[in-house]
């Protein structure tokens, strides 16, 4: 019985320890997101700054909204964003099986580790891969890849449609996966009034200004997905956490539980044997 209780007791130390491991990274995941929460309206306003920009631009140039159309024939590409690391639940699950139905007919960027090997194993071809990072305030960077590797591509196989897919955090809801255009352009998306006030001043050419503009929105495009797919990822794991813990809670409650039935056991023993004891001595 002194052996059961020993055992009992590691179990409840192993027990302890792992819930504070738990709670560790329960609290990491909490402060990234929100760190990332914090940083994401200073993206969208950045996305809807260079968006007025561009509607200002264009109207200077024609005088109305033309449309941006794709006239390729290549190979569309898909910008997934995934998940970067493990101990999220079915995070990563959740995104390949919204996008892996397009993966054979498209040129794949995804975003995050967790998700490639993910893919490797289901046999999804993915044609360019790049890491997210650990601080949201280092997520411009992979923004910055990302859009590099998108131009390089589409400076081999001309003007085709780009589609990005990310997941989004809601209160209550969960992880949802969304889908957005990237390339073409919206023309909705860049409709700016003109008033009566003086058009604004610019020492570029009108082509010039919406091509170095577009680059700036698509950033910023690109840039919110990957906040928006760091923050939930964290908020993720933050819920995978809460219910380890639970869980953790429950199991050492039994444990502890058992380990006093088993002290009682004992003492019930010893008194026992003391009874027995003194009866034989009368």
């Amino acid at each position: 019985m002194t052996e059961r209780l020993a055992d009992v007791s590691q179990r409840i130390d192993t027990t302890r320890q792992l819930g504070a491991v738990v709670n560790a990274m329960r609290g990491i995941a909490g402060a990234r997101a929100q760190q990332s929460r914090a940083l994401l309206p200073a993206v969208r306003a950045y996305a809807d700054i260079a968006a007025r920009a561009i509607g200002q631009a264009r109207f200077l140039a024609t005088g109305k909204t033309e449309v941006f159309r794709s006239e390729a024939s290549s190979k569309p590409g898909l910008l997934v964003f995934g998940a970067e690391q493990g101990f999220a639940g079915a995070f990563a699950e959740q995104i390949l099986d919204a996008t892996a139905a397009g993966f054979d007919d498209a040129y794949v960027f995804l975003v995050g580790s967790r998700s490639a090997a993910l893919a490797a194993e289901r046999g999804l071809a993915v044609d360019w891969h790049g890491e997210l990072p650990s601080r949201a305030s280092a997520v411009p960077q992979i923004a910055t890849d990302v859009v590099d590797a998108i131009y390089a591509y589409l400076g081999k196989v001309g003007a085709v449609a780009i589609t990005m897919v990310y997941p989004v955090w809601t209160v209550g809801i969960g992880v949802v996966v969304t889908r957005r255009a990237l390339l073409p352009f919206d023309p909705q998306a860049f409709a700016v009034e003109i008033g009566a006030t003086e058009p604004p001043l610019t020492n570029l050419s009108t082509a010039e200004l919406i091509e170095r503009l577009g680059e700036e929105y698509v950033f910023a495009q690109v840039c919110e997905a990957a906040m928006e797919d760091f923050a939930a990822e964290n908020e993720a794991r933050m819920a995978t956490m809460a219910a380890a813990k639970t869980n953790i809670d429950g199991k050492l409650a039994a444990l502890q539980a058992q380990e006093r039935r088993i002290r009682q056991e004992e003492v019930t023993a010893e008194v026992v044997e003391l009874a027995a004891g003194a009866r034989a001595r009368k």
